[in-house]
């Protein structure tokens, strides 16, 4: 026969999974708390879904990976960017992420920086080339038409010669 746990035991081994250092393993911590692996990790996905909570205090429900903002993906790059493999992995378990999640998102950026600028900008940077084109054009134009005025100018200005 199957004993029936209180919800706060359950709740406390699911804290101490989720806030268990590197040292240990989920399976430690099941089995010092004298249950199944299986089960804690029922537990587990029971208060992240919301349906395993305290009647007094609800124990705040953890942000999802696909609920994160690209800002908020991109800060946990940077953050995690310079950790070694135990303190990426306990930044992780405080975030409630899993390292696939952070090589997914890395994947992501570094394939929006590398894609090709869209048909918008290649359109727009095309007009623009055009446009100095033509301004430079112009600005020959007017500038060679500056210069035989300055020269027509100087010829006026030439006294005559009177003989005497």
């Amino acid at each position: 026969m199957r004993k029936r746990l209180s919800p706060s035991f359950k709740l406390n081994a699911v804290e101490n999974a989720l806030s268990r250092g590197t040292a240990e393993t989920v399976a430690q911590v099941a089995k010092r708390h004298g249950i199944g692996y299986s089960t804690l990790t029922r537990w587990m996905i029971e208060v992240k879904q919301g349906r395993l909570t305290r009647q007094d205090t609800p124990l705040s429900r953890e942000k999802q990976p696909q609920d994160w903002e690209p800002a908020a993906k991109f800060q946990a790059l940077v953050d995690t960017a310079s950790l070694n493999e135990p303190d990426r992995g306990r930044y992780c378990r405080q975030h409630g992420l899993f390292e696939h999640h952070l090589t997914q998102w890395k994947q992501e950026c570094m394939a929006t920086r590398n894609n090709e600028p869209d048909e918008k900008l290649k359109a727009e940077n095309r007009a623009l080339r055009e446009e100095n084109k033509r301004l430079q054009r112009e600005l020959t134009r007017k500038e060679k038409a500056l210069a035989e005025a300055a020269a027509l100018m100087i010829l006026k200005k030439k006294p005559r010669r009177c003989s005497v």
